[in-house]
């Protein structure tokens, strides 16, 4: 249940990693009155099929030992091997029994928590030898509710065949004057009655049981709002760390940016606030490309670098803010700006009085 912690109240819903953390540690819903209703209710359906092959091979088996049981003689080896040859047919006989007991167990978990392969409450716990704490687990709200549960499940079985005995009485007054067949189709026919009415309580107790105890693990999985945030640190990393890492990188960025400026053609400005560095060489670019570019105070170190590297400086700001915009670092300049920067290149290279080399820049 929820729980008031020094972090907070748990009212926030459990996110899938402490889902995932709860099911690796093995504790999920999981209701044994559902396992205790699937087994009661399914061992009690086989037997009504199973029922009249075991008596008949129960009956055959006793008669062939009373037949024989004067062959043998009394002596402690031949009883124990009567004993061993008694217990190794019965266990035959309930075998299948114990079978469809393991498979529904089995089903019945899987079907409340799924698939679960986990040795985490294996795990020794030197906490759990704590007497005091012991005693606190002994006397605690959930050891009381298991208490209860299980004084009600028994009173309303107790009272669920009573009933039923009840209802029968009057065909039992009689049954001193039955012949001994009739007498055991009566116990049979009643004690089916009683079990089919305790198999259908279990059913709607289980029912009952499963939804307590998934409501119960849903609040115990709560989490309170700090606990949300270290969980949301641990998975996503600290904003603040991240912040500088971010930061890190964008410096490591513009500094490669910054070395690719010098080997621009020319740098197109808005005048101040936007500069974009362009190069082109014809042999080895389908288009020009776009070196670098900045706002403000990065474009003002663009045209620093520009000036001490005697790269020109061409003001054209509609060129410049469709560069800016449009045109990732490293990227070829799209079709629709091709004119506009070819005249620039153009301009820039009668200033200078050159042409494209086939590699990189070259006076002529």
């Amino acid at each position: 249940m929820a729980e008031d912690t020094p972090g907070g109240e748990r009212t926030e819903e459990a996110s899938a990693k402490r889902r995932a953390d709860f099911r690796k540690k093995g504790q999920v819903a999981q209701s044994k009155e559902v396992q205790t209703a699937a087994m009661f209710t399914i061992l009690l359906a086989f037997w009504m099929f199973f029922a009249p092959y075991f008596w008949r091979d129960l009956t055959r088996l006793l008669i062939s030992m009373w037949g024989r049981c004067c062959q043998y003689p009394i002596t402690p080896p031949a009883l124990m091997q009567l004993v061993l040859f008694l217990f190794k047919n019965l266990a035959l006989l309930m075998l299948p029994l114990f079978v469809v007991a393991m498979i529904t167990g089995f089903l019945a978990t899987v079907m409340q928590i799924g698939w679960l392969f986990t040795g985490q409450p294996l795990v020794p716990d030197l906490s759990k030898l704590d007497p005091i704490k012991g005693m606190g687990r002994f006397i605690s709200k959930r050891s009381l509710v298991e208490i209860i549960k299980s004084l009600l499940k028994v009173l309303l079985v107790a009272w669920i065949a009573f009933r039923t005995v009840q209802g029968e009485f009057d065909d039992a007054l009689v049954l001193i004057e039955m012949p001994l067949q009739q007498f055991l189709h009566f116990l049979g026919r009643t004690s089916t009655l009683i079990m089919m009415k305790v198999a259908g309580i279990m059913i709607f107790l289980a029912v009952l049981d499963y939804g307590f105890v998934r409501w119960e693990m849903e609040e115990k999985m709560k989490m309170t709002k700090q606990e949300q945030k270290e969980e949301h640190k641990d998975t996503e990393g600290d904003p603040h760390i991240k912040s500088k890492i971010r930061a890190i990188q964008q410096e490591m960025a513009r500094s490669r940016m910054m070395a690719a400026v010098p080997d621009a053609d020319v740098v197109i400005t808005n005048p101040t606030r936007i500069a974009v560095a362009v190069r082109y060489d014809n042999a080895t670019m389908d288009a020009p490309v776009v070196l670098a570019k900045g706002q403000h105070l990065i474009a003002a170190r663009i045209r620093e670098i520009a000036l001490e590297h005697d790269i020109p400086l061409v003001e054209n700001p509609p060129v410049a803010r469709l560069l800016h915009s449009k045109v990732e670092l490293g990227q070829s300049i799209p079709e629709e700006l091709f004119r506009a920067v070819a005249e620039i290149l153009a301009y820039v290279y009668s200033l200078k009085g050159t042409r494209p080399a086939p590699a990189g820049r070259q006076d002529e």
